[in-house]
């Protein structure tokens, strides 16, 4: 089903400048690639499908190429205010300075985007070290709060893959060939007690075990098949603690049932 009534995109012009801005640290630039947005968003105004996405999130997806492919050409193209300081020694290699030579800071009496703590030019900076995709995730995430699936359609991508990842692991240190991903770093359960967000642990059971001891874990979603080959270890070891739960609900997944138990009232 397509869109055949009018989109109206003018409204969405302030908040895209600030997400581009956000994307690439820079004001005129930001104001360009929403142009282009907006470009790319009226030719493809007549594929626009309100049944599989608002036009907010529609605009979003679009922004966000525009970005990635910007930042893509950005990084093959040098940029002679970022070699550093000038040297007396004409044969020293070049050095890379550390700062962004194009950040600005964003004139917010131009657009009616609040006073937010998002868009400080030092934050704004920080994010600049960031690979283009997960810098991304990060704003659509946590600035913008789009959920998880919307996300996932921006970036043409799982929701797997955008949503932040912890790697608990005592060999594994390097983790740049996982999408958003973090090697824990210290001790797990602190780590889990210091998350403000929901943590699901995927993958371990010493790590569930960890965190059952110390009575951080709120909700167990188990998938249980017909036929079981093999062996394996308990979930629940033998002569433990008694643990008092109640089913959430189950549903049918392929051949098997996913079951989510919390904790039950005591």
């Amino acid at each position: 089903m397509r869109h055949d009534g009018p989109v109206d995109l003018e409204p969405y012009r302030g908040e895209l400048v600030a997400y581009c801005y956000r994307m690439v640290g820079s004001f005129h630039e930001a104001e360009d690639l929403v142009q282009e947005t907006m470009l790319r968003a009226w030719k493809a105004r007549d594929r626009y499908d309100h049944t599989r996405a608002s036009t907010r999130t529609w605009l979003y997806r679009i922004a966000t190429n525009v970005c990635l492919t910007a930042l893509e050409g950005r990084a093959r193209r040098p940029l002679p205010s970022g070699l550093g300081a000038p040297s007396h020694d004409p044969g020293a290699p070049l050095t890379p300075a550390l700062d962004v030579p194009w950040l600005q800071p964003f004139p917010d009496a131009r657009f009616d985007t609040g006073t937010r703590a998002d868009m400080r030019l030092a934050l704004v900076a920080a994010m600049q070290i960031l690979p283009p995709r997960q810098r991304a995730v990060l704003v659509l995430r946590e600035v913008l709060e789009f959920s998880a699936a919307e996300v996932a359609v921006q970036l043409g991508t799982t929701v797997p893959a955008v949503m932040p990842k912890l790697v608990a692991s005592r060999t594994v240190t390097d983790t740049s060939a996982w999408a958003n991903s973090t090697v824990i770093d210290g001790d797990l359960v602190d780590v889990v007690k210091r998350e403000q967000r929901d943590v699901i642990i995927t993958g371990s059971l010493s790590v569930v075990r960890a965190l059952m001891a110390e009575d951080l874990i709120d909700e167990y979603r188990l998938l249980t098949f017909p036929t079981i080959l093999g062996t394996g270890e308990r979930l629940f070891p033998a002569g433990g603690s008694p643990t008092y739960l109640e089913c959430l609900s189950a549903e049918r997944v392929g051949a098997a049932v996913l079951a989510r138990y919390g904790r039950a009232a005591r």
